[in-house]
């Protein structure tokens, strides 16, 4: 029973009686015993709870790459719209895919593995004429780890390409690391996302 409450009865009685009956000290302080313990237990409860929340996530190495290579993937077909992925997704699967996992499997080896969860693919593919496919960062720092583009490349009397690369933070994103390269045709293709 709350402490509040007991007085508030002793207080009424009391009154009620004229001060002829007073409730005895004991029903004061009865469960005075039991009312700590609960505190205790519900300080201990609250105290493991903070304690498992305080634990961060974990993600093994293998688990992030392919949560990220699924991702890129759909990324990247998103990118092409419904024109450019029939004509561009088998070679893409083949050719390019395993090169953006490897280049994820780099960062993952190099980035430290208790802070992989925090990585994020931030940035949705971009229309148009726009380069990039999509950004992982660490959502801690709000920063780009790594930025996966495609360019459209169209060398005199070899029709249309489509190249794909990345860059990195770890050279200040200035490099361009080649993933590979698919033929389009002679005519323009459209732009992204179409």
């Amino acid at each position: 029973m709350p402490k509040w409450l007991r007085k508030s009865i002793v207080v009424m009685v009391t009154i009620l009686t004229f001060g002829m009956v007073t409730p005895s000290q004991d029903f004061l302080h009865e469960n005075q015993q039991s009312d700590k313990s609960p505190k205790k237990t519900i300080f201990a409860d609250h105290q493991s709870e903070n304690e498992i929340e305080e634990v961060e996530p974990y993600i093994s190495k293998e688990a992030f790459i392919s949560q990220m290579v699924k991702s890129a993937e759909q990324h990247s077909f998103d990118k092409f719209g419904m024109k450019i992925k029939p004509v561009i997704e088998e070679e893409f699967s083949e050719v390019i895919l395993p090169n953006i996992e490897k280049a994820i499997e780099e960062v993952a080896v190099q980035y430290p593995q208790e802070r992989l969860v925090n990585l994020k693919i931030s940035e949705t593919a971009t229309a148009g004429l726009s380069e990039r496919i999509f950004h992982i960062a660490d959502e801690t720092k709000n920063q780009d780890v790594i930025r996966f583009h495609v360019r459209r490349d169209n060398p005199p009397q070899q029709g249309h390409w489509f190249n794909f690369h990345y860059h990195t933070y770890y050279d200040q994103f200035q490099e361009h690391h080649n993933l590979g390269s698919i033929y389009w045709d002679k005519n323009t293709p459209p732009k992204w996302m179409s």
